[in-house]
C-alpha cells in the first residue's frame, strides 16, 4: 500500500479543481483579488496559507479532544494568529521588500474564512495526518487560482513576469511590442482581477457540468 490511500489523495486533489474553495466555494476572494496583480507576491501568499493551513489544521486536530466547545474560536484564532506572526516575521527578515508589498494582507491570512471554515469543517473531525492532508489540499487549491490570477495579470498588464520582461521592451519597441502590442493598463487595476477570477469560476462551473452531464 503506498503512503496515500484513495482517500487520503482526494483530500489533496479534489481541492486543487471539483470543490476549489475560489472557484466552487467562493472562499478567500479579498486576498486573490488584493495582491494577484504581480507573480511573485501570489506565490509568497499562497506558500503563506499552505504553512498556516496544512500546520494549523493538525494542532487543531490534535487539540481536538481537550478544547471545550464554548471556546473552540477562540482557541482556533489564537492558533491561525500564532502561525500568521511566524510567517510575518520570517518575510520581515528573509524578504523584507516583499512582506512591505503584502503589507496587512498577510496578517489578514488569520481572518480568511478558508482557514476557519477548514478548522470547524474537517480538523475538529478527523486525526492529525488527514487534517495536514486537509489543509495542504485546500490551501494548493486556493493558492493556484492566485498564481493564475497573478500570472495573467502581471504578463498582460506590465509584459513581465517575476519583474523581468518577456514580451520584450515596450521602450526600445521590441519583442511583441515591435508589431504594435501595448501592456493592457487595466490588468494591475484591482477590478481586473475580479473579472479574472471571474472568468476562471465560469470555466471551471462549466467543465464540472460538463462532466456532470456526461456521467
Amino acid at each position: 500500500m503506498g503512503l496515500l490511500s484513495k482517500k487520503d489523495t482526494r483530500l489533496i486533489l479534489d481541492p486543487l479543481a471539483d470543490d476549489n474553495p475560489i472557484t466552487i466555494q467562493v472562499l478567500g476572494i479579498c486576498s486573490a483579488l488584493a495582491i494577484t496583480a504581480q507573480l511573485k507576491p501570489s506565490i509568497v501568499m499562497a506558500v503563506s496559507v499552505i504553512f498556516v493551513l496544512g500546520l494549523g489544521n493538525v494542532v487543531i486536530s490534535l487539540m481536538r479532544n481537550i478544547i471545550p466547545s464554548k471556546i473552540r474560536i477562540i482557541v482556533q484564532l489564537i492558533v491561525v494568529a500564532t502561525l500568521v506572526i511566524i510567517v510575518d516575521q520570517v518575510l520581515k527578515a528573509f524578504a523584507y521588500e516583499l512582506s512591505k508589498e503584502l503589507s496587512v494582507f498577510i496578517g489578514l491570512i488569520i481572518t480568511n474564512c478558508i482557514i476557519m471554515g477548514r478548522f470547524e469543517a474537517f480538523a475538529l473531525g478527523n486525526g492529525p495526518w488527514k487534517a495536514f492532508l486537509d489543509g495542504v489540499g485546500n490551501a494548493l487549491g486556493y493558492g493556484v487560482i492566485l498564481i493564475i490570477v497573478g500570472f495573467f495579470r502581471e504578463l498582460l498588464g506590465s509584459g513581465t513576469l517575476f519583474g523581468f520582461k518577456v514580451l520584450g521592451d515596450s521602450v526600445e519597441k521590441t519583442g511583441l511590442y515591435a508589431i504594435g502590442y501595448e501592456n493592457n493598463g487595466f490588468m494591475v487595476l484591482p477590478p481586473m482581477a475580479l473579472i479574472v477570477v471571474g472568468i476562471i469560476i465560469w470555466v471551471q462551473r462549466s467543465r464540472n457540468s460538463a462532466l456532470i452531464e456526461e456521467n
